[in-house]
């Protein structure tokens, strides 16, 4: 099929997860396609993401500074023009890609598909099933555009050797390594701080454990663990991304909570393990390539009405630790089976 777009323009500018994912849709589809030539739009933070994939080049967005508002967004998309791409994908379908699609008159333009009715069911209690996951829907806009992409046999990029400054991470050389990233952006999808406490007090015993976190009073929180037990390390705004994603590629697994943190990982090729709180793995935002079985969910015998929303901003009260029904000896000896 020769009228095949030849360069894609790729629309996904946050969040972190959601960035994150795209990256194994990304590699699958240059593997498939080696001929076919990507240009990511997203924020300049995230370009460490991409940097080890082929033929994909990321154009940085900055949507607070000379890309701000509908004036900005016109100049942005004078800017991608000049790069001649054939077709766009909108992997984030949000005010500021459909103000894009305007400006992209002529050209192709495939939406992704967020599936909200059926969200919605799903957080109303209306159906309790597995949904199509995230990265499901960013390969169907690709389908879309003419590439089928293949995700059952994913590869990953190659292990990076560990500079000094990041080896001093790694307490002690004889321990397989353990990441753990106990934040989300709402309590309500974390597990209990005391309980997550006793959970590195067992680990680090016979692990290194690597602490991942940001802004000020997760910096806080990590550095007090640090102290409070042996062969814990936290790298807490201590690093910077590129030297974090080289030390996540270096661990034997990561335990995250259902966050940006689990999907970096993912994309890395690790095993995650995640906890659930009121949100919930049939939405579609399990890390990519785990087994069902990585995702250890909340009781909802105990809380019923889970998953509560999607993005776990919302709950009824008495449901902000659920995540808490999960027992410490669950986690630990799921951690110890899979590592």
């Amino acid at each position: 099929m020769s009228n095949k777009p030849k360069h894609i323009l790729v629309l996904r500018f946050s969040a972190m997860g959601d960035v994150a994912m795209t990256v194994p849709v990304l590699r699958a589809l240059i593997t498939q396609y080696p001929e076919l030539k990507i240009t990511v739009v997203t924020r300049g933070f995230f370009k460490p993401f991409f940097q080890d994939l082929e033929n994909v080049t990321v154009y940085k967005a900055d949507f607070k500074g000379e890309h701000k508002g509908v004036l900005g967004l016109y100049k942005l998309s004078k800017e991608l023009k000049k790069l001649q791409f054939d077709a766009v994908a909108d992997l984030h379908n949000v005010l500021r890609s459909k103000i894009l699609k305007l400006f992209f008159f002529g050209k192709k333009v495939v939406q992704l598909d967020k599936g909200r009715a059926e969200k919605k069911a799903l957080t109303s209690g209306q159906s309790f099933q597995q949904l199509k996951t995230t990265h499901q829907r960013y390969a169907e806009v690709f389908e879309a555009l003419g590439y089928y992409v293949d995700l059952s046999q994913p590869t990953f990029s190659k292990l990076k050797p560990l500079s000094e400054n990041l080896n001093a991470f790694i307490s002690n050389k004889d321990y397989k390594t353990i990441g753990i990233a106990p934040f989300a952006a709402h309590q309500s999808k974390m597990y209990p701080i005391a309980q997550m406490k006793a959970v590195i007090s067992e680990l680090s015993t016979s692990y290194n454990v690597i602490l991942f976190g940001g802004g000020a009073r997760e910096i806080e929180v990590l550095n007090q663990l640090e102290t409070e037990y042996s062969n814990v390390k936290s790298v807490a705004g201590k690093l910077n991304l590129e030297d974090e994603l080289r030390l996540i590629s270096n661990l034997d697994l990561m335990l995250s909570m259902d966050s940006g943190n689990a999907h970096i990982a993912a994309m890395l090729g690790k095993k995650v393990i995640t906890i659930w709180g009121v949100t919930h793995p049939f939405a579609g935002f399990a890390p990519f390539n785990q087994p069902k079985d990585f995702a250890l969910t909340a009781n909802r015998e105990q809380y019923p009405l889970i998953p509560t929303s999607i993005y776990g901003n919302k709950f009824p009260e008495g449901y902000e630790n659920a995540a808490g029904s999960i027992s410490v000896e669950d986690i630990v000896a799921k951690i110890r089976a899979t590592i």
